[in-house]
């Protein structure tokens, strides 16, 4: 998760006083993902509520809070209102022996490469120590595929391909942001332009296409990167220290588990080439009634 992707404007809140005093603030958003807001009021009084208040938020639109008047014949005031957001949900419940799919089509074969550092080839030091950044890379440029269902929260498709050398990752590369039933997030880059074959709203079943990969250098390799993670932190105010300690990210990274050709369930070792298999209990664990229906029809 970049901090660059994570400064865009995604959520507006407008504030709306009831009959009985409280007061509502009700977000729109631009995708339907999960974020977690944090309320800040100054010189807040006749209030349950504290200074600092946290709040996730859904979908498209939506009650993000209440705040309540203490004495109930008065109104609430407060001198100023403020919010910060951030993608995903806090500390959220996840299996960390799911098995994922790898990103490309079955029977392909991809060297994996994983990259602890990356983030700070353009970040400076800021990069946290848990920081985890699997790179796949192919002989030619192929599909990418889903590794597990989630719903598309956020895509940029707008970069040629960075053509500059020795970078491993770059904040300048065309990626699909995808959450999870969980909370979880993966986070794909390094899409050719205008090859992507989703849009935000869109839910997407393992193996299901997502683009092309793209080389990240004139020399190298087709490649995508993948990003698992989920937010850990609603201290925005240290991560914004640039003094504090590099491992004060807001999100952890996770170590995934891969079905491959090889093994079926494996942590992968970097250098190694492994092949992908798109396997129907993998791809069907998650669907609904509804979707394995529709799947069994096509």
């Amino acid at each position: 998760m970049s901090a660059v992707k994570a400064q865009v404007p995604h959520i507006s809140i407008k504030v709306e006083t009831n009959t009985n005093r409280s007061i509502d603030y009700i977000a729109t958003k631009t995708d339907p993902g999960t974020f977690l807001v944090v309320l800040n009021f100054t010189n807040l009084t006749n209030s349950l509520s504290k200074e600092r208040e946290i709040a996730t938020i859904t979908g498209y639109a939506g009650n993000v809070y209440t705040m309540r008047p203490e004495n109930k014949n008065q109104d609430i005031r407060y001198s100023n209102f403020t919010f910060s957001y951030i993608r995903g949900k806090l500390n959220p419940k996840y299996d960390p022996e799911f098995v994922y799919l790898l990103p490309y089509q079955n029977g392909t074969k991809v060297k994996a490469l994983e990259l602890t550092d990356g983030k700070a080839k353009y970040l400076g030091s800021t990069t946290p120590n848990s920081w985890k950044i699997y790179r796949f890379s192919t002989d030619a440029a192929d599909t990418v595929t889903a590794v597990r269902k989630g719903i598309v929260v956020e895509l940029k498709d707008i970069y040629d391909t960075d053509s500059r050398e020795g970078v491993a990752f770059t904040s300048n590369q065309n990626f699909i942001m995808i959450e999870h039933a969980d909370g979880t997030l993966a986070e794909y880059n390094g899409f050719k332009k205008g090859s992507t074959t989703v849009k935000v709203g869109d839910v997407v079943f393992p193996g299901a296409s997502l683009g092309m990969s793209s080389k990240a250098s004139e020399n190298a390799e087709p490649s995508i990167t993948l990003v698992l993670s989920y937010l850990k932190s609603a201290d925005f105010e240290s991560a914004k220290d640039k003094t504090k300690q590099r491992d004060k990210s807001l999100y952890g990274y996770i170590t995934g588990k891969f079905l491959t050709g090889e093994n079926s369930s494996m942590v992968l070792e970097s250098n190694q080439v492994y092949t992908s298999v798109i396997a129907p209990a993998i791809v069907q664990k998650e669907l609904t009634k509804k979707e394995l229906k529709a799947l069994v029809k096509k």
